[in-house]
Formats: C-alpha cells, sequence, structure tokens
C-alpha cells in the first residue's frame, strides 16, 4: 500500500493574487471549443491536482470554489506536446503559485502517482471513468494526479475562486453536491497508507 504523509491545514498560508477569469462564459462555448481544439489537434488531454492535507487527523482534499457554488480541482487542459507531470506542475504554479518572480517555485510541487482517468467521449459534459466500448475516438481525457504537499507552503488564490478544504467524509457519495469525478476521490484514496505528520505542526512553534 503506497504512502503518502499529510500535513496540518494550518500549515498552509492563502493569499490572494489577480483574477483568473474561466476561459469560456458557459459550458456550451467550452464544448465548442472542445470541439474546435479536437479537428485541430485531436483528443485534448486534460490534467488536474488532487491535494491532500488533514485536520484533527482526517484527510481533506483542497478544490476550487468558483461562484460560490461550482467546485474544481486545480489543473487545466495541456499543449498537445506537453509532458503530464511537467505541465501539471506548471499549471498549479500558474494557478496556486506566487505572483512574484523571486517566489517561483515548480519544484515545490511533487506530482505522485495518476490515481484517476477519466474520458469524454463526446462533445458533451458528462464524462467516464472508462472507455464506451463502441467508442474509437473519445474528445478529452482527463487525468488526476495525486501531489505529495512539502509541510508548509504559501499558496496564492485567484480573487475570483476561492480554496476550500473539503474532507472525505464530506466527499463520499455525495455526486448530488460534488459531481461524480470529485465524489470519486475519497474511493481512489482509500488504497493509500495516510501518514499525519503533526511534529511540523505551526500550532507547536
Amino acid at each position: 500500500m503506497p504512502t503518502v504523509t499529510l500535513y496540518p491545514l494550518e500549515n498552509y498560508s492563502f493569499g490572494t493574487k489577480e483574477a483568473q477569469p474561466e476561459e469560456d462564459p458557459s459550458v456550451s462555448a467550452r464544448l465548442r471549443r472542445l470541439e474546435s481544439d479536437f479537428e485541430e489537434n485531436g483528443m485534448r488531454r486534460s490534467v488536474e491536482a488532487v491535494m491532500v492535507v488533514h485536520q484533527h487527523n482526517h484527510p481533506h482534499v483542497l478544490m476550487l470554489q468558483i461562484a460560490n457554488s461550482f467546485f474544481k480541482l486545480p489543473g487545466h487542459y495541456l499543449k498537445p506536446d506537453a509532458d503530464e507531470k511537467e505541465g501539471l506542475k506548471e499549471m498549479l504554479d500558474y494557478r496556486l503559485g506566487s505572483e512574484e518572480p523571486h517566489e517561483k517555485s515548480k519544484e515545490d510541487w511533487v506530482v505522485g502517482e495518476n490515481i484517476s482517468t477519466w474520458w469524454r467521449p463526446h462533445y458533451e459534459s458528462y464524462m467516464y471513468p472508462y472507455i464506451p466500448a463502441h467508442i474509437t475516438q473519445p474528445k478529452e481525457k482527463k487525468s488526476l494526479y495525486i501531489i505529495h504537499m512539502p509541510p508548509y507552503k504559501v499558496l496564492s488564490v485567484p480573487k475570483n475562486m476561492k480554496l476550500l478544504a473539503v474532507p472525505l467524509f464530506e466527499l463520499y457519495d455525495n455526486s448530488a453536491r460534488y459531481g461524480a469525478q470529485l465524489s470519486a476521490i475519497a474511493q481512489l484514496l482509500s488504497r493509500f497508507d495516510f501518514k499525519y505528520d503533526n511534529k511540523h505542526s505551526l500550532n507547536k512553534h
């Protein structure tokens, strides 16, 4: 069973930076752009980060919330020739890294293993954790990677988003609120042996 060390939520500082508006104003616009991208470059590849911390020795997943309702993991789609792990590091630095050039810290992002892959068979919002039998050209592949968090880090959050720590008990079996992909994270993480590191807790300093 792979081991992941979790550090207390209070070890992470949360700052703000300039807003990062969504590229598309609506779901339909996003799917139209997906169709255009597919015609030009083929299947889109997306990567997202599963960043886990703990609070009271229970795992919490860091998620972005947009417009006080929509939840998503940090991540984005890749350039056609980009490496998945390196591309995810760059996206994490863009989304949550400091805007100060001397504080750029891509090496702080330790991307672990792929814990889940989702497929979009058509130009529609729903994705599946498998490729349906009749689909030969899926339109998008989304890979979720666990991130091995450092003991301490400053996370700079765009002004138009919130970064929330969602406990696994809240995610589990809660697709009505979080959707199929996010609610499945509780099961996906059950294969890891979590070690709760409290000796680095800022509360002890």
